[in-house]
């Protein structure tokens, strides 16, 4: 379908959508996205990671992602067989490059992770590969 040239660009306030549980395993709250606004290149949201809780193993098929950590840590495993590891504090910026496999996890006990997350998928699931392969490999690592 041709993009219609003439109307004329909008900016359109967006209040916080309600919770969903992605396929990743982690609950989201979207915000900006080809859903929400009609966005084409961008997506941005928030996830929020409970006490040792984890997400599914998983990549961004064709897809940079950008966090930023608001509150509490996580921890990340990465690489093409979860091989690198690495701890994510509130304040810090994170890049995962398109197509990296990842698995974030929540090491607290007591507290919640939240961050914020931008990716160039402007559809807020669709570019979500889960790598049910790679789940064996932290056996007995993580929850």
């Amino acid at each position: 379908m041709p993009s219609d040239t003439t109307a004329t660009p909008v900016c359109r306030l967006v209040r916080a959508g309600d919770a969903f549980v992605g396929k990743q395993a982690l609950t989201y709250n979207p915000g900006i996205s080809a859903e929400s606004v009609g966005a084409r290149a961008i997506h941005l949201q928030i996830v929020t990671i409970p006490p040792k809780a984890r997400a599914k193993a998983h990549k961004h098929e064709g897809h940079e992602t950008a966090i930023y950590a608001l509150s509490g840590t996580s921890c990340m495993y990465w690489g093409d067989s979860l091989e690198n590891h690495m701890e994510v504090r509130a304040g810090d910026f994170l890049y995962i490059p398109a197509n990296v496999p990842h698995l974030p996890y929540n090491p607290s006990d007591t507290e919640t992770c939240t961050a914020l997350i931008a990716r160039t998928d402007p559809n807020e699931q669709e570019s979500v590969v889960l790598l049910p392969q790679l789940e064996a490999l932290l056996a007995g690592r993580i929850g």
